[in-house]
């Protein structure tokens, strides 16, 4: 499935964002972003992808987290209620059992993941910005908990 917006080569992201290019090498390397890549191995960055970043910029130079800690707060992402995975391939998944990485990032995917381009996930689509990221997890924790919503 292609993406419907504008891409933008890693220079001109860098440029957009007022950032180096070996800033954008180094989020992707920390598993932050996940920028297309074209048959060449180029990098291509979406508007959803220039989002992220400006969320990732905010939350490292405005509220002091580090990149060590954004990884953890992502790993906290629900996937798994997400996705709806039943409750023994949950179990068995790296990604649950992972509790220091985003889902995207683990290498061995579970069986309702492999078949899928991290990119394209939900889990990591949804959370292009600092509120979607909030709204994810907040549904797929307390709206998601039945017992949240009657105590």
């Amino acid at each position: 499935m292609a993406e419907a917006s504008i891409l933008f080569s890693i220079g001109e992201a860098a440029d957009l964002l007022g950032v180096s290019i070996p800033t954008l090498r180094m989020y992707e390397r920390e598993g932050l972003i996940l920028p297309l890549r074209k048959a060449s191995r180029h990098r291509l960055f979406s508007e959803a992808d220039l989002e992220r970043i400006r969320c990732l910029r905010e939350t490292i130079n405005e509220k002091k987290v580090s990149i060590a800690g954004i990884k953890r707060l992502l790993a906290l992402i629900p996937c798994w209620n997400i996705k709806n995975c039943p409750s023994d391939e949950r179990n068995i998944c790296p990604a649950f059992l992972n509790h220091e990485t985003p889902c995207w990032t683990v290498a061995t995917k579970s069986c309702r993941c492999s078949s899928m381009e991290c990119r394209l996930c939900p889990v990591y689509r949804d959370v292009a910005n600092c509120d979607e990221l909030k709204h994810t997890i907040i549904h797929a924790t307390i709206a998601g908990d039945p017992y949240a919503r009657t105590h």
